[in-house]
């Protein structure tokens, strides 16, 4: 079973996606929250699988991802809004969110995103995955991306969903060493975190061809 936290502030859809996951098998729905403070509570308390987790309160929502994440490592987040605007994916992405799910499109998906992230990989909504991809690797210049030839071979082991330590056993390195490339590998890429990497990677190494399904799949 997944565990599954919800924290939005508006009650009719928070008891909508509560409705749906009940309903759905495989899934658990642990708790529920309408503010930052219940998403570190919870994250804390009831220690979910996945928090999904409005960007729309009052409180600062990238922070509180950030705080979720030091805390409570194992905790996926998925951003849930209604904002299309790339800087604020890129936002919630760099602070550590798994996902980025906007408002309006059926809520069924979210399930779909929750088995995503819960599985190490990245899940972005359709269509809105092929712009922010756009608008990350337009950002990078030529000079910020060369890599490595072992840099390379460990970004292409992000992209699997592979730990440190996974990477560190497939390279026979040690993990401190897999950490110190990782740090290079980041200010290469201008990304704060692993799921920045991966992100930029993926759009780097493909095709210019449109993301074709929801999942941003880096396997």
């Amino acid at each position: 079973m997944v565990s599954v936290a919800f924290v939005d502030d508006h009650p009719m859809l928070l008891e909508g996606v509560q409705s749906i996951f009940r309903r759905r098998a495989g899934f658990t729905v642990v708790a529920v929250g309408a503010c930052c403070g219940d998403a570190v509570r919870i994250a804390r308390d009831a220690e979910p699988d996945v928090i999904v987790l409005d960007l729309n309160m009052d409180d600062d929502p990238y922070a509180c991802i950030k705080v979720i994440k030091a805390n409570s490592p194992n905790t996926k987040v998925i951003a849930f809004t209604a904002s299309a605007a790339v800087s604020h994916a890129i936002q919630a992405l760099e602070a550590g969110a798994s996902g980025y799910v906007l408002k309006g499109g059926p809520l069924t998906s979210l399930a779909e995103a929750v088995e995503t992230v819960v599985h190490g990989e990245i899940y972005i909504t359709q269509g809105f995955a092929a712009k922010l991809l756009a608008a990350m690797k337009q950002s990078k210049s030529g000079d910020d991306l060369k890599l490595s030839q072992r840099e390379d071979q460990i970004v292409r082991l992000v992209l699997e969903g592979k730990t440190n330590k996974q990477i560190g056993i497939a390279l026979n390195i040690t993990e401190k060493t897999v950490k110190y490339y990782m740090t290079i590998i980041m200010n290469k890429l201008k990304v704060k975190n692993r799921v920045g990497v991966a992100l930029v990677a993926r759009g780097l190494m493909s095709s210019d061809a449109p993301v074709a399904n929801n999942r941003a799949s880096f396997n």
